[in-house]
């Protein structure tokens, strides 16, 4: 039996808490985003930024080229991407991969459609409001960790890359970089004068 056929309608039903004993092992920091690794296309990628206010899951061209996929693979997108201040980010096409989240006891893997964007990035991939949705995943900052359940209802517990976090938002300050907005619409519209903001840092 698939895994997808094993979910259930109860499959998140699982109570997702962060305690004092999730803050036992944080280091000190400076409000840096979570960062975690996740496994896809039979490798282990780290730098991956979860980020609760992009509306798309995103893999960058350098990450794509460094997992050594092939460009059959890749779909034709309709979209586009916009920038902070209204340029748009080109994006090279689209492709599903399985991807898998672990702590090394319970994992959870499921399809995710990455959007694969030529721009530069500290980050290899970037998790988007879909991918946490689906996987009924919670991140905190505080506590430096993002939670989903497995198919059986065990909670998973992923710690973020603290130094990878860091290493990431320095590189930002070092190289000026700005942000650039994840969202599928251009961010000022007579349509839609204040538009749903969705930040990642770029590097």
């Amino acid at each position: 039996m698939s895994v997808e056929a094993q979910k259930t309608d109860n499959a998140f039903d699982v109570n997702l808490v962060f305690t004092k004993a999730d803050l036992q092992d944080v280091v000190s920091h400076d409000n840096e985003p979570v960062v975690i690794s996740v496994v896809t296309a039979g490798r282990k990628v780290h730098r991956v930024l979860v980020d609760q206010g992009s509306s798309v899951d995103v893999m960058f061209w350098t990450s794509f080229n460094k997992l050594q996929l092939s460009s059959d693979m890749l779909r034709p997108y309709g979209g586009c991407l916009y920038g902070f201040a209204g340029d748009q980010v080109k994006v090279r096409e689209h492709l599903e991969l399985r991807t898998t989240f672990t702590d090394g006891t319970a994992s959870h893997t499921e399809s995710i459609r990455y959007l694969v964007v030529n721009a530069s990035s500290a980050y290899n991939m970037l998790l988007g409001r879909p991918t946490l949705n689906r996987l009924g995943a919670v991140p905190s900052t505080r506590h430096m960790k993002m939670k989903l359940p497995d198919l059986v209802g065990k909670v998973i517990t992923i710690k973020s890359d603290q130094k990878e976090a860091k290493r990431c938002y320095e590189n930002n300050l070092k190289t000026k970089r700005g942000i650039f907005m994840v969202t599928t619409r251009p961010p000022y519209t007579e349509e839609v004068p204040q538009p749903e903001v969705s930040c990642t840092e770029t590097a």
